[in-house]
């Protein structure tokens, strides 16, 4: 079947030059005919001029998921293998480091592959998937991805969207949580992030079973905890509590809504208990609101030497940002009262739409508002395997300001 041929607007055209990886459905102006999810889509100018190629995706306003910018080429196993050998070189050091086993693989759109990301997880890697574009493509890609990088299993996994659509044409769709490689794995999958020993559920769990982009930043909090006592709060499997304990924290309070995922925490610490730090930890875990947690932790005046707080994304749409800025002020109002003089603040956005700027700005204002002085330590963003390749792909952002300690008291957790 021949390729789609899709005649971009002007401004669609000005965005794909300048490299995007999105052509959405008002950028064109006209199709060559209906397309398939998946079929190439050749975008050109009103000129006629041949702009770029992608994934036609008929299910989502992002029309075009685009591959391929500037001079015409076959999108082949040679175009496959030539974008995972660059996405693999990206990660060169991570994947040599025998200390960390869990890391991503392709990063989609910032990799120039949008609407697909792969993780690795020790031997088993997952692919998930953002669109049923990717379906027909699916073989190739993991057949270069295994001669590249041998995994013993490799799971699908769909988007929640994706699943949604794969609904109306099941027969079409390699289904959600299967192998599509080696044996599915029956039980959760361990992998080492910095020596330490972790779980991830590739079958069942969110994402593709861990978050793996806060690596980074749990280093850094192990770094910070040394006789610390902690409040882990959306600690969710534990990622960070775990670091602090490691990092010789005295005790940690893990606070998160899902008990399952508090379950996933206790286990990670039991996966641990080797590790003469990690035993000594008192290591509690809280089911709660966060937010209901933190208001209770100020009604009985606790203190903690340092306070993580990473929530989900609070801004799925524009639409949301002024209450995600709202949502993010409330928790630095409550969290950083809950700081010892001296002590450090960690707060975490993952929501694209509130950027940069904004986020640190949030906290700085509500911090003042609660009375409380920081002084930033650090500004931190994406870790090397979750690069941002367009505006859109950067999201994660993280301060580290330490509560300015009065008249010399308390100690600088550093």
């Amino acid at each position: 079947m021949a390729n789609i041929a899709v005649h971009a607007t002007s401004a669609g055209i000005r965005h794909v030059r300048a490299g995007h990886p999105w052509l959405f459905e008002d950028s064109i102006a006209s199709v060559s005919r209906a397309g398939e999810p998946g079929e190439l889509a050749v975008v050109f100018d009103k000129d006629r001029k041949f702009v770029g190629i992608g994934l036609y995706d008929p299910d989502s306003p992002i029309r075009v998921k685009m591959v391929h910018h500037g001079a015409s080429r076959a999108i082949d196993a040679g175009f496959w293998r030539e974008r995972i050998d660059q996405a693999l070189a990206r990660r060169a050091t991570l994947i040599a480091d025998p200390a960390t086993t869990g890391y991503r693989l392709i990063h989609g759109e910032n990799d120039r592959l949008p609407g697909l990301i792969v993780d690795r997880y020790g031997a088993v890697a997952v692919v998930k998937l953002y669109s049923r574009a990717w379906f027909p493509h699916l073989d190739a890609v993991v057949g270069e991805l295994q001669a590249a990088l041998p995994a013993e299993t490799v799971v699908v996994r769909l988007s929640r969207q994706t699943r949604r659509a794969a609904d109306a044409q099941p027969a079409r769709s390699p289904g959600d949580g299967v192998a599509l490689l080696g044996p599915l794995p029956t039980a959760p999958v361990l992998f080492l992030e910095h020596g330490l020993t972790l779980e991830a559920d590739v079958v069942h769990g969110q994402k593709t079973g861990y978050f793996l982009d806060q690596r980074d930043n749990r280093q850094r909090v192990r770094r910070h905890s040394t006789g610390a006592e902690v409040l882990d709060l959306f600690s969710c499997s534990g990622g960070f509590s775990l670091a602090a304990a490691a990092g010789g924290a005295t005790a940690v309070e893990s606070v998160d809504l899902a008990a399952e995922a508090l379950a996933t925490a206790r286990r990670n610490f039991t996966h641990n208990a080797h590790e003469p730090a990690v035993a000594t930890c008192h290591h509690t875990t809280t089911v709660g609101d966060a937010f209901e947690v933190l208001e209770r932790l100020n009604t009985r005046r606790a203190r903690f030497d340092v306070v993580i707080i990473d929530p989900p994304s609070f801004a799925p749409r524009a639409a949301n940002t002024d209450s995600a800025r709202r949502a993010y002020g409330r928790l630095t109002r409550l969290g950083v009262t809950l700081v010892r003089p001296g002590g450090l603040l960690v707060q975490s956005s993952c929501s694209s739409r509130v950027t940069a700027e904004q986020f640190f700005a949030t906290v700085t204002d509500h911090a003042n508002v609660a009375g409380v002085e920081l002084e930033e330590l650090e500004r931190t963003g994406h870790a090397e395997d979750h690069p941002v390749g367009f505006a859109e792909g950067a999201y994660l952002k993280t301060l580290f300001a330490r509560r300015r300690a009065v008249s010399g008291a308390g100690r600088a957790w550093r």
